[in-house]
């Protein structure tokens, strides 16, 4: 179920996710690992049936993977981008596991119009830097709130470590020169991807309001893992710490 007003018939949702994970897999070629280490680090925590809050879903990548894995599962999905929220309405439709949510993760009140008070997991990925390390760290202190005791809370995001700028510009140099032979090779970039969007007849009235609500692309922080594990622990998690991490991103997990 849903309460995000979203509605369309007739498209083939499943293409758009297929699409969309293209394009993220443009940036991230590793992107289904750290989502297989997610899960595993869900079972291992909190079993094969939790209560998850998909924060930030977008497309509803995260819940897919999750229900797939784990039929058992009940996920509620918050996001505030129409377009995406309306990819993910138009996948989940019909899946009584799924509630879709639309709310601003700056707005303080934002947990109000959850279903449900607590979760036995809050999963997110590569959405959090765009916002900054203030509007962050208060969000992570809502999120403790929400996460129950033996919970957890985990962010595959990009996290940087200014103290290694050296191996950050090769890293970067690296990752880029591969991400140019992939264009070349026909892959859609993010600007691309969302001027396909607009052109759809379904997703050109979210996708013009997406933009009135972000703009191109939102300009937050991306403050290192041990930023992220010191403020979880401040608001109120019992330990934090990576575990996994590519060269550019980090899977940072919290126990309650």
């Amino acid at each position: 179920m849903t309460d995000t007003g979203i509605t369309g018939t007739g498209t083939d949702w499943q293409a758009w996710q297929d699409s969309w994970d293209r394009q993220q897999e443009w940036y991230m070629p590793d992107r289904e690992d750290r989502f297989r280490i997610m899960l595993d680090m869900v079972e291992a925590l909190v079993g094969r049936a939790p209560r998850v809050l998909d924060l930030a879903c977008g497309t509803g990548t995260i819940t897919a993977r999750l229900l797939a894995r784990f039929p058992e599962a009940t996920s509620t999905g918050v996001d505030l981008d129409p377009a995406l929220l309306a990819i993910a309405e138009g996948t989940f439709a019909g899946d009584d596991r799924v509630t879709l949510v639309r709310a601003d993760l700056k707005d303080p009140d934002w947990p109000a119009k959850l279903p449900h008070d607590s979760y036995d997991a809050v999963l997110t990925a590569t959405a959090l830097h765009w916002l900054h390390s203030e509007p962050l760290a208060a969000l992570y202190g809502q999120v403790a709130e929400l996460v129950r005791d033996g919970g957890v809370f985990m962010n595959a995001d990009h996290m940087i470590d200014d103290s290694t700028p050296r191996i950050n510009a090769a890293e970067r140099a690296q990752r880029h020169a591969r991400m140019d032979a992939a264009k070349e090779g026909g892959a859609l970039d993010w600007a691309e991807w969302w001027q396909v969007a607009a052109k759809d007849p379904v997703l050109a009235e979210p996708t013009a309001r997406r933009f009135e609500i972000y703009g191109e692309h939102a300009e937050g922080d991306a403050p290192s893992a041990a930023w992220h594990a010191s403020v979880l622990r401040e608001k109120g998690f019992g330990e934090a710490r990576p575990v996994w991490c590519s060269p550019s991103d980090t899977l940072l997990l919290a126990l309650k």
